[in-house]
């Protein structure tokens, strides 16, 4: 049995802006997407492309480019898609931050999925 890849927090968010995008993953929209969920950090497009290349070598995700579109002078888009690897891997590190939320929320005694609710500690360590 090969052992399961595992992700950083990075990584997580651009698997899950493929995830979310689709057929429509290529790396601008990614960046657009990752900066979403990034929000307030500023994203740079070299980290994209660079945890893009990351993700391809550990087999977590696949790229080909397409038919090249007169919108883009002729050039094609290189688009990207989770592997089955990538979405083991993906719903592993979801789940784990998931753990670590109801962590959270059980010794501060915040709803940490609420953003709306300060983020202010029950209690001082």
């Amino acid at each position: 049995m090969s052992e399961q890849a595992t992700i950083g927090q990075f990584e997580q968010l651009v698997l899950t802006a493929i995830l979310a995008l689709a057929e429509n993953a290529y790396g601008v929209t990614i960046h657009e997407s990752v900066g979403e969920l990034a929000t307030p950090k500023k994203v740079s497009l070299g980290a994209i492309y660079a945890t893009l290349d990351r993700l391809e070598d550990k087999k977590l995700i696949t790229s080909w480019l397409s038919d090249p579109t007169p919108e883009r002078g002729g050039r094609s888009k290189r688009h990207y898609k989770l592997q089955p690897a990538g979405e083991r891997a993906l719903r592993e590190s979801a789940l784990m931050a998931k753990r670590v939320c109801d962590r959270i929320e059980n010794v501060w005694g915040v709803n940490v999925w609420n953003p709306a609710r300060a983020w202010k500690p029950a209690r001082q360590h």
